[in-house]
């Protein structure tokens, strides 16, 4: 499982460079030498609502070799698990599937560890700044 954060040190590793300490990712550099080297079972995301875009809420998600389940926060909607295996075009929400309960729960769990462990249960708030694009209320906030 490869992220964009795993570029620039690969690109590092390729010149003969470390990595700068406060630089995220690793080098993938073992894995396209096709060496046996620990790597990483699943990535996060996370995205945080932002003003410009108040259509996108916040969501944190996590995906292994297997599943995805992705997680929303802030709206009534419904989260979503998806086996990547069997439907890798994700049509199938498998979220309401009483055999994948406790895959969803698991994962679930997995994800609010992680946030817990990296700050991620602190959502960012975000100063006012620059117009608002609710013109049917101006001059009233």
């Amino acid at each position: 499982m490869i992220q964009n954060i795993d570029i620039a040190p690969t690109i590092l590793s390729l010149a003969g460079l470390d990595k700068p300490v406060n630089m995220d990712g690793q080098s993938f550099l073992p894995l396209l030498k096709g060496e046996n080297t620990a790597w990483r079972d699943r990535i996060y995301y996370e995205y945080f609502w932002e003003r410009p875009f108040p259509q996108t809420p916040t969501v944190h998600a996590v995906r292994t070799d297997k599943y995805k389940y992705i997680r929303y926060y802030g709206i009534w909607d419904i989260n979503e698990l998806y086996d990547l295996e069997n439907d890798p075009m994700e049509m199938n929400n498998l979220i309401r599937s009483q055999e994948h309960q406790a895959v969803a729960k698991e994962l679930r769990d997995d994800l609010f560890t992680w946030l817990k462990e990296t700050g991620g249960m602190q959502i960012p708030l975000k100063e006012d700044r620059g117009a608002r694009f609710d013109h049917g209320y101006q001059k009233t906030y």
